[in-house]
């Protein structure tokens, strides 16, 4: 039963101000990496957090779908991977062709209309 707080640093218990986004990131963290699902991903993703950890486990996803969704729309995982950063992208050329693979089908299959800005944006520098 890993969690992210074993493979990484633990963060302890959210501060007393947290938002309830941040609550949830700090849940995700204890929660058996082996249970996440589509929306565990998205949320974790989208925060920028352990994405070492999570881009691979996410990747499998979008690949079988790559319109995979969590809590919000068709593709809402494709989109909070898109954040991820580009220097992740460079250290990981293997890890960039696959997701460019999962872009390129999802502009085939899918109505990537809410997803226009990042893809055409990818990847991020910031």
């Amino acid at each position: 039963m890993t969690t992210l707080d074993d493979l990484e640093p633990p963060w302890g218990d959210p501060p007393p101000d947290a938002t309830g986004l941040m609550t949830t990131v700090y849940r995700l963290r204890r929660k058996p990496i082996r249970d996440f699902e589509v929306e565990d991903l998205r949320v974790l993703l989208g925060q920028r957090v352990s994405v070492e950890v999570l881009v691979p486990l996410a990747l499998p996803l979008l690949e079988a779908d790559p319109m995979a969704e969590g809590r919000y729309y068709p593709g809402d995982l494709l989109s909070a991977i898109l954040v991820v950063r580009a220097p992740y992208w460079r250290e990981h050329p293997d890890h960039l062709a696959r997701l460019r693979e999962v872009i390129r089908v999802a502009r085939e299959t899918g109505d990537v209309t809410p997803l226009r800005d990042q893809l055409d944006g990818f990847p991020r520098e910031n």
